[in-house]
């Protein structure tokens, strides 16, 4: 929890937490307006980025769609004060201890509450997802990612050193958890990676016909989960490809975090329209 409040404290900002803005504050793409995306990968083969791109993008013009049915100008977006009241809310009580940074986006514009909801979305669906239904095939087998260590690795002046050198395997093998400690760790681990059977998946919605009493909001929402549909042939062809080396080749699992649908149970799969575990 300190760690955690740590790195909140001093490098979380809602203004670089959209795909793109944080891909380049990682280091990992420069803008470049050239580009589909507006940046370009600074390695092409990173499929978190690759996928990613294809929903950020997707959700971004979805979104874009649905506010400007309703918000046709910015002076409406200024003017709604629910909006408002919401958007301040989030920052002033929601996020007290960083209410007075000066990085936090207004919300003046259309492209102002674009931005701003495709960054939430993209936070509680896609973002959620690569984090966390990937956890149990990684951290499932504790030797590959103990929860802790019942032994530090000792100085140099340690009466253990000697053993240390001599046999590290055994060493660290004698430092992993319990029996118990991984018992509990892999049942967590699983609980968190399961899709339920009655899981909701970006781009599904049960009766999307009747959802909204607007046409063409229901007819923009088919077409946004046509195109998710797409993305998910897309990752699917991506995985497949044997000049990706890291999606396809010996011992690589292809990369599947950001591929929309899945069954349930722990699959390494599937984005729920939220975050959900």
């Amino acid at each position: 929890m300190e760690i955690s409040a740590a790195a909140y404290k001093n490098s979380w900002r809602f203004d670089k937490e959209g795909l793109p803005a944080d891909l380049i504050r990682r280091g990992m793409a420069v803008p470049d307006p050239t580009k589909p995306h507006g940046l370009r990968l600074l390695i092409e083969d990173y499929p978190y980025a690759q996928d990613g791109l294809l929903l950020w993008s997707a959700i971004e013009n979805w979104v874009r769609t649905y506010v400007e049915r309703y918000y046709p100008d910015s002076s409406l977006v200024c003017n709604d004060n629910e909006l408002q009241e919401w958007y301040s809310e989030s920052i002033n009580v929601g996020h007290f201890d960083l209410r007075d940074a000066d990085w936090w986006p207004k919300l003046e514009t259309v492209d102002d509450l674009v931005s701003i909801l495709t960054t939430i979305i993209w936070l509680a669906s896609a973002q959620h997802a690569a984090l966390n239904f990937g956890q149990y095939p990684y951290g499932g087998y504790v030797p590959n990612r103990p929860p802790l260590m019942r032994r530090l690795i000792p100085e140099e002046n340690d009466p253990e050193y000697a053993s240390f050198l001599a046999d590290p395997q055994k060493y660290y093998l004698l430092a992993l958890p319990s029996l118990l400690q991984a018992t509990k760790f892999m049942a967590v681990v699983d609980n968190l990676s399961t899709h339920s059977p009655d899981e909701e998946y970006i781009g599904e919605r049960q009766q999307p016909s009747i959802w909204s009493g607007d046409a063409e909001i229901v007819e923009a929402f088919y077409e946004f989960s046509a195109e998710i549909q797409q993305i998910e042939k897309e990752i699917d062809r991506r995985n497949a490809d044997p000049s990706l080396r890291h999606r396809c080749g010996a011992g690589v699992l292809p990369y599947e975090l950001l591929a929309p649908t899945s069954g349930p149970g722990v699959t390494c799969r599937g984005v729920p329209n939220s975050v959900s575990i």
